[in-house]
């Protein structure tokens, strides 16, 4: 364990956004991570993962402690069901890749998401029709104010949309230093309903799907939309999907007759909000260095050398014109700093 002052962190998040942190810190183990937390000269302190989802728009004028936290561990395997506990570091995507190599399903629709296993939770993660909550059992976590681990259930987490604990009562009281996931073994329940699986699997030659070849499916569509944050800075999806009710929708449909819309309940709706930014004319457009992705509206991206504020600003006047048009508020899902 080393702490080292004023470094970059262009390497420690996708949109590649070169700022400084004061203090700096990568911790691989429960123990560095306790007595780093311990460290009273060191005030403020900032937990970073794998800067997915984190948008740096100024110096962090604190230590930032990188969790680096590595390990995949099988705790149990019985008839149809095996639990997988994943360390905090691990990142997500390889992690995804380990399951199917074992023939683990569950987790296959979400390849190729960006960030770490213990980031995950807090943003409860999501693609093609499935959700983190779906195959999620529990998480240890270390409360940082007593450095004490706890051990937070599913329905202790609350999740929702895009959601959990962590980002509501909890948000700033827990490092999540490992997952543990309900994946199955040998009767696995393929989702393919979602988005353009199928008609990928089709392409694919695939007539007899396996979690593998959906995983393959998923990663092959997202590689045809979304950029690859080592080439183009980004932090995939910038926003969430708006939920509307059913009334807001049909008046919107009085002047926007395509507007799609996906069913959440009897009363509510939830819009792609990719949609709603390529209709009001944003996919595509560059400003100096920056811009909205050419191939899915939902990203925002750096394509060399921009700063944070220009890409909140971005974001910003994209909420502003949304609202101005369509009447519907659409929230960031990244973290800004």
């Amino acid at each position: 364990m080393h702490i080292q002052d004023n470094i970059s962190l262009k390497s420690f998040n996708t949109f590649g956004i070169d700022v400084i942190a004061k203090h700096f810190v990568s911790v691989s183990s429960l123990s560095e991570l306790i007595s780093v937390l311990k460290l009273d000269q060191y005030q403020n302190k900032f937990i970073l993962g794998g800067g997915s989802n984190v948008l740096l728009t100024k110096p962090v004028n604190a230590l930032v402690i990188h969790i680096n936290l590595k390990g995949r561990t099988i705790l149990s395997e019985k008839n149809n069901t095996v639990l997988i506990e994943a360390q905090a570091g691990e990142n997500w995507h390889e992690f995804v890749l380990w399951t199917l190599k074992h023939n683990f399903g569950g987790l296959e629709n979400m390849s190729l998401i960006p960030g770490n296993v213990g980031t995950a939770p807090i943003q409860n993660i999501g693609a093609y029709g499935v959700e983190l909550k779906d195959r999620f059992v529990s998480c240890q976590a270390l409360n940082i104010e007593t450095l004490e681990l706890e051990t937070i259930t599913k329905d202790a987490c609350n999740f929702g949309y895009r959601n959990s604990i962590f980002k509501q009562k909890s948000k700033g009281k827990y490092i999540i230093v490992s997952v543990v996931f309900e994946l199955t073994s040998v009767q696995h329940l393929l989702q393919m309903n979602y988005g353009a699986i199928t008609s990928q699997l089709t392409a694919m030659n695939v007539t007899t799907p396996t979690i593998q070849t959906i995983s393959q499916a998923v990663i092959a569509i997202r590689e045809s939309k979304l950029p690859n944050p080592k080439e183009i800075g980004n932090s995939g999806s910038f926003f969430k999907n708006p939920i509307i009710t059913v009334t807001e929708f049909k008046e919107l449909q009085q002047n926007f007759p395509n507007i799609p819309s996906y069913p959440v309940s009897a009363t509510e709706v939830k819009i792609p909000a990719g949609w709603l930014i390529e209709t009001a004319g944003f996919k595509g457009k560059t400003f100096n260095n920056y811009g909205v992705h050419k191939n899915q509206a939902l990203v925002l991206v750096n394509y060399g050398g921009a700063n944070g504020e220009d890409i909140l600003a971005l974001s910003q006047l994209i909420q502003k014109t949304i609202y101005r048009i369509f009447n519907i508020s659409i929230e960031a899902e990244v973290n800004i700093l």
